[in-house]
């Protein structure tokens, strides 16, 4: 898609890049929403849609010869121990036995995709998510990265990263991972104070998670990065602003701050925690405002949502090109694509199409031992889906949506089709965070901490508040 005339977007250079969101307009639109890693977002997949939908579109890539790079999500569902604010698809328990057989039912679901596809498709992404991927031993992991290689073409400069739960790895450990070629770290450290990490059973010393960040830049890791979570319990806006302190002299290259969604109804583990040790609403918005605020004049550059990246990180040099995607791995750097979800519960995208593996490990396990993709669950887009994606993910990713580019994409007039849309933004252009012209849509820099709500105005889905229930707040 084609920019618009904008605003030029601020840079770590610019005075600008240190502004933070208006108070006013946090409480404002401080809102429960979708993280848009997919539209329509998951709890609109249904089961009529099964592997034998997926598998049509496998084969229809593999006869059209599509040689536009894959990407590849790996879920490892294990953990050694329960995290009280996790709303994640995991399995709890301390037998490291399990992640053999584990692995060589994912050997067996690559296998299915191969022989859909019929030759090794081109990789340029990969990424290791859970649970605890580090759950598996090297070994385990290993044969993993090798069945994977086996079936997949990975490029020269692939992205291959993996999530890292700083309790589970040594520094050989770390080396033994940049052995089995992965490049890309991600910290899960959530809060330095101690007070904290005790509410939320997830004990790791400061001096560990640096002499870890030290030892893999040492090693060659070419990316770190680190993920905080604000609205934890025991949490105050002193103790925050003193995490945020300790990561500047961590600086890893990206940071990720997520706002903790307290559900316990939905999330069992969350039940552990107490709801009077939690931060007030007002405390939990200052602590990203101060987070926005901190980082940006700490030199990182605001990606958006959640995320900062330093100045020469891939991430930031991709939005800077205009060239920033995103998926269910989050922002990324690489072209929007095909994407393969392997592992329990992981989601792909293939085509017009999104597909969920089963969530449960039973399931998944007998569907790859009978020869069967393992899916449960998916949609298949239609034209207007996919132009909405199309406004949704250029309002998340570039912060503008070229009316030009989407009359040409759809044979549409998006100033008829948005009609009703065009008509509910009137509010955020009142309030300084849109420019609406006949070109197109430009989110103002203020307006890019609000681009989940301002996104929402396209999802012909979510038109109540009791199917925005289902969701996390947006701030």
């Amino acid at each position: 898609m084609q920019p618009i005339a904008t605003t030029p977007r601020p840079s770590a250079n610019d005075p600008r890049g240190s502004i933070a969101p208006r108070a006013e307009l946090i409480e404002r639109f401080d809102v429960a929403g979708p993280r848009y890693t997919s539209y329509p977002t998951a709890d609109r997949f249904v089961e009529a849609f099964d592997a034998s939908n997926l598998d049509q579109w496998l084969r229809q890539r593999a006869s059209l010869g599509w040689r536009q790079p894959l990407s590849v999500y790996v879920h490892v569902p294990f953990c050694a121990s329960v995290c009280y604010y996790c709303a994640c698809n995991k399995i709890v328990t301390k037998d490291h036995s399990r992640g053999r057989p584990y692995v060589d039912d994912l050997m067996r679901e690559i296998d299915l995709y191969g022989e859909r596809l019929g030759r090794r498709e081109p990789v340029s992404q990969m990424h290791f998510g859970g649970g605890t991927p580090t759950f598996l031993d090297g070994e385990t992991l290993q044969v993993a990265v090798e069945g994977l290689e086996r079936v997949f073409s990975f490029a020269p400069n692939a992205e291959r990263s993996i999530e890292v739960d700083p309790r589970t790895v040594d520094v050989a450990r770390l080396r033994e991972l940049h052995d089995q070629r992965f490049n890309r770290l991600s910290f899960g450290v959530q809060d330095f104070d101690a007070d904290v990490q005790l509410a939320v059973h997830r004990v790791q010393s400061t001096e560990q998670v640096f002499e870890l960040t030290r030892a893999a830049r040492e090693i060659g890791f070419e990316s770190i990065n680190v993920d905080l979570i604000y609205g934890l319990p025991k949490q105050t806006e002193a103790s925050f602003r003193r995490t945020l302190d300790t990561l500047a002299d961590l600086r890893p290259d990206r940071v990720a701050v997520y706002g903790y969604a307290h559900l316990p109804q939905r999330f069992k583990p969350q039940r552990r925690i107490h709801d009077a040790e939690l931060p007030t609403a007002h405390d939990k918005l200052s602590m990203m405002r101060t987070a926005i605020q901190t980082l940006t004049e700490q030199g990182y550059v605001y990606i958006g949502m959640d995320h900062f990246a330093l100045p020469d990180d891939a991430l930031a040099v991709a939005q800077r090109r205009g060239m920033l995607h995103r998926n269910f791995m989050g922002y990324t750097t690489q072209p929007d694509c095909d994407m393969i979800g392997l592992g329990v519960s992981a989601i792909g995208r293939m085509g017009p199409c999104y597909a969920q593996n089963h969530r449960t490990l039973d399931e998944y396990c007998d569907s790859v031992r009978a020869g069967r993709l393992p899916i449960a669950r998916g949609c298949e887009l239609s034209r207007d889906d996919m132009m909405r994606r199309s406004a949704i993910m250029s309002i998340m990713c570039s912060g503008e949506v070229s009316f030009a580019a989407l009359e040409n994409s759809y044979l549409v007039d998006p100033k008829l089709a948005f009609a009703d849309e065009l008509g509910r933004l009137r509010e955020f252009q009142d309030l300084g965070m849109v420019r609406v012209d006949g070109e197109g849509i430009a989110v103002t820099p203020q307006g890019r901490f609000f681009v989940r709500p301002i996104a929402m105005v396209f999802d012909r889905y979510l038109r109540s508040a009791l199917q925005r229930a289902s969701y996390s707040r947006v701030l």
